[in-house]
């Protein structure tokens, strides 16, 4: 069992997980961002995840934050059709 104090609200390309991370900021949200492929060419090793990112939130305001998200995949959805 996990006893984090965080939880990953995304999991996903850069430019959604920009603009959600961009989101919950503005809902006065601080996210971690988790990026392997950047670690991984930062450590002088090839990447292989191709800009996938995940987003984690503090559980205290992990509800907030899949409404922000909820939200944001529905906007960028809507706008691709």
């Amino acid at each position: 069992m996990s006893t984090s104090e965080y939880t990953k609200v995304y999991h996903g390309n850069f430019i959604l997980a920009t603009r959600i991370k961009d989101e919950l900021e503005v809902g006065g949200i601080v996210p971690i961002i988790k990026d392997e492929g950047e670690s991984q060419r930062l450590g002088g090793q090839g990447s292989i995840s191709n800009g996938i990112q995940e987003i984690y939130v503090h559980n205290d305001e992990l509800e907030k934050a899949q409404a922000i998200v909820t939200r944001v995949e529905a906007d960028m959805e809507a706008s691709a059709s």
